[in-house]
């Protein structure tokens, strides 16, 4: 959040410099992203008057002509749209012929036949502000024609103060100094309390009900919608430019201004914390506020910015008071139908107000709209409609619910001061829920915080921060004030105690280590991901972490299973539920790897299937495993892919074995002809294989792409040691013929059953179909290893041949003569 240093000082006028103030926001939690020096605008710049603004015939200018003061009567053309028909006595920032704006200089130009005396400029032009969508223009009268505008618009410097989501109260300008004045214990100037009002308003409000139910889902309840409504009336606004001092505050805050009207709203949320809205009166039918939830689902709501929304009953509208064929308001909530069909929306409440019943140009007479919403439904209704506004970001962490007549009554007193007329009275409804007392012991809070503070000393600084303290002794009944929603068990006392008495008073202690006997190998699980994590990066993966979330259509694009957690209030349209599977983000990584590169991805995750929540290894190659530099490398097929895995099986110690899957076995992201069951260990934890040539299509991966997931932890193995044989190996070969959908692993499995513990290897070297071969049958040759504690010959090795190949033929496989 932006403040500017000079408003803060007005609220706390002993604040000191500027440039000591960083140490003073950490160290209250609140850190000061920078402070940016904000320089009045350059000599040169004089406040004029317009006298009189003329289309000029064939263009798209406005010739204005201008009161300089000293400098007389001056002309100039400008194509700015807020020139055209600008009213008379209207004030502007001229830049006057010989001042220099960075690299132009500005002089006397014809432009169409007009003198063009200098140039009429916008906040960007003179490097004051961001908006450069008009002239920059103020009321009448705002200083006298031919004043350097320097002499109003001063330096300042801008506090960029990072607030916590905790921090809803520090979101405005009274909030800071708040906070700012108890810790240096200085005395606070509060903003004007606004126009007092006295006697009942004009306008008759009806509040929803507590606790709605919703129809399509009884079990679960709406909370309050809004528990506190203030409405007051204005009219005979002068809507024009809003004062300097006011655009001036609202531009350095980072925001444009637009009208008198809109930035009074605006300046009330930047100085109390408290939004506001306000409706032209002549939409607001009969002087009636109807605040209701969406009475169908599917209703269409078009906001102010001419964006159309559907809304249904779980969202909060602000409706008109049209008649309804009802006798009141207030069955209205009897007669859902009615208002439905016949009810004008003018707005989403807290939200954005609605284009029926927005301020326009001409707006004189308004209505003042200042609330108190359920932030848990209008943060619902906004993440849901994708509206973010500077109202939601403060009504969604919490506003304080005793504010919404003293944002009524300091808006109406602005549009006052500017020429309005307010009515006596103040409509106020409802009861609004605030922050319940706490009972706390000064023990207590000395036990969590560690420091040895005076039950005095609390008292005095909870009392410092607006809270009603009673002290018995050490025990201490707290009521926080109202702006402190985040204030509700003892420990957030406890916390602001700390932050005052200064976390820098914490006392400096060696902690003492006592490992209870149940965390013996607690962090074994987490040795184990590092170890697999080193591993897997130094066979030359890397490591992408991707979002827990996902969606059913993407979920259906890579054939996993669609979430069964769904997320009720969804940041974006494509992450609405929890992830089932590792899989479908390492595809969505890979499609942004450079085509014809090496992709070699791995992810440690959890995921949400239906199941249950596990923890999982997910592995991606796509291109060569090992390009080469000279001759060609090794390619990235599934040998390569299943290679790579059986490195990491060693590096970890760990058996590691491929099971071919066959029909509804094989996982639907996979080919169905290349899929294997990984047996880690002697345990099944996962699958790997090739992804499945139409999930490449639909995702965009052209070309072979290989794929693993594993359950974790993966099973363990006592590790084992035995002294190398000094004996030499025993080598035989072997060709066995089998039919083609008898898989490599289950010859070997027989093999190494049969062969007993001589047996130190099995590898396949040759795969041969063709002659001599019966068909639907291939031949796979093999290398057996025998090793013993001494030179094996023949008489000890060749009764383990006879009896593999007996095991063979009764098997129904067959040996061929020449291997």
């Amino acid at each position: 959040m932006k403040l500017p240093y000079s408003w803060l000082k007005e609220l706390v006028p002993q604040l000191p410099p500027v440039d000591t103030l960083e140490a003073t926001f950490a160290q209250l939690g609140l850190p000061l992203e920078g402070i940016e020096a904000s320089p009045p605008p350059p000599e040169g710049v004089l406040m004029v008057t317009v006298t009189e603004a003329s289309p000029m015939p064939g263009t798209q200018l406005t010739k204005l002509s201008l009161d300089v003061g000293q400098h007389g009567s001056r002309t100039i053309a400008s194509g700015a749209p807020n020139a055209v028909g600008m009213p008379a006595g209207t004030m502007l920032a001229l830049v006057i012929p010989g001042t220099r704006l960075g690299e132009t200089e500005y002089g006397v130009r014809m432009l169409q036949g007009v003198e063009s005396w200098g140039m009429a400029a916008s906040a960007k032009e003179l490097g004051i502000g961001e908006s450069s969508a008009g002239l920059l223009a103020f009321p009448a009268g705002t200083a006298a024609p031919g004043t350097p505008m320097r002499e109003l618009w001063t330096d300042d410097q801008v506090l960029d103060i990072e607030v916590t989501p905790n921090r809803a109260d520090a979101l405005s300008a009274l909030g800071v100094a708040r906070d700012v004045a108890a810790f240096l214990k200085l005395d606070l100037k509060a903003p004007s309390p606004g126009l007092p009002a006295s006697g009942a308003g004009q306008i008759e409000v009806t509040l929803p009900p507590r606790g709605v139910t919703l129809e399509r889902d009884p079990t679960r309840k709406l909370r309050f919608g809004c528990d506190h409504f203030s409405a007051r009336t204005v009219s005979g606004v002068p809507n024009g430019p809003a004062p300097l001092w006011m655009q001036r505050r609202l531009t350095l805050c980072g925001m444009r201004p637009i009208d008198l009207i809109v930035d009074a709203s605006n300046y009330v949320m930047l100085e109390l914390g408290q939004p506001t809205a306000l409706y032209d009166r002549r939409d607001v039918t009969n002087d009636r506020l109807l605040v209701s939830f969406g009475l169908r689902q599917g209703e269409r709501v078009r906001d102010l910015l001419g964006g159309e929304h559907e809304v249904g009953p779980e969202d909060l509208l602000i409706l008109d008071g049209r008649e309804r064929g009802v006798p009141s308001v207030a069955e209205a909530f009897q007669s859902a139908q009615t208002v439905q069909e016949d009810g004008g929306v003018l707005g989403i409440a807290g939200i954005m107000g609605g284009d029926h019943g927005h301020v326009r140009a001409d707006t004189s007479d308004v209505v003042i709209e200042s609330a108190h919403f359920d932030p848990v439904l209008l943060r619902r209704t906004a993440g849901r409609l994708g509206l973010k506004t500077d109202a939601v970001y403060r009504y969604e962490r919490g506003v304080d619910p005793l504010l919404s007549p003293r944002g009524a009554n300091r808006v109406a007193e602005l549009l006052v001061q500017c020429g309005g007329v307010a009515e006596a009275g103040l409509t106020s409804v409802g009861t609004p829920e605030v922050p319940a007392e706490i009972q706390v012991t000064a023990g207590q809070v000395r036990g969590l915080l560690g420091m040895d503070i005076a039950a005095e000393e609390m008292a005095d600084i909870l009392t410092r921060l607006g809270a009603q303290v009673r002290r018995d002794g050490d025990a201490l009944s707290v009521t926080p004030p109202s702006w402190r929603v985040d204030m509700v068990v003892w420990q957030d006392l406890a916390e602001e105690v700390a932050r005052l008495h200064g976390y820098a008073e914490l006392p400096e202690t060696l902690p003492t280590l006592q490992v209870h006997p149940d965390n013996h190998g607690a962090g074994a699980a987490s040795a184990a991901r590092r170890s697999l994590k080193g591993a897997l990066m130094g066979l030359g993966a890397q490591e992408v972490v991707t979002y827990t979330f996902t969606s059913d259509a993407e979920a259906e694009l890579a054939r996993s299973e669609a979430p069964s957690v769904k997320l009720q209030n969804p940041l974006t349209a494509d992450r609405t539920g929890l992830r089932t599977a590792l899989y479908p983000s390492l595809l969505k990584a890979a499609q942004n790897r450079p085509k014809g590169e090496r992709t070699l991805l791995f992810e440690l995750g959890r995921v949400f299937p239906a199941s249950g929540e596990a923890e999982r290894l997910g592995l991606l190659l796509r291109g060569p495993l090992a390009p080469g530099q000279i001759q060609p490398g090794i390619a990235g097929s599934f040998p390569a892919f299943k290679g790579l895995v059986e490195a990491l099986a060693a590096n970890q110690g760990a058996s590691f074995e491929v099971r071919q899957l066959r029909g509804e076995a094989v996982p639907p992201a996979l080919h169905p002809g290349i899929a294997g069951e990984v047996v880690w260990n002697g345990q099944a934890v996962g699958w790997l294989g090739a992804l499945h040539p139409e999930i490449a299509q639909n995702v965009g991966l052209k070309g072979d792409t290989y794929l693993l997931e594993v359950s974790l932890p993966l099973p363990s193995a006592e590790w084992t040691f035995r002294d190398p044989s000094r004996a030499p190996a025993a080598w035989r070969d072997l060709a066995i013929t089998a039919p083609q959908d008898v898989s490599y692993g289950e010859v070997a499995a027989l093999l190494k059953q049969e062969a007993g513990p001589l047996l130190e290897s099995v590898e396949p070297f040759d795969v041969y179909v063709g002659e001599q071969i019966p068909e639907g049958q291939r031949s796979v040759a093999v290398r057996l290893t025998f090793r013993g504690e001494k030179t094996l010959n023949d008489s000890e090795v060749d009764p383990i041949m006879e009896r593999l190949i007996a095991a063979v033929r009764t098997a129904g496989w067959d040996i061929r003569d020449k291997a």
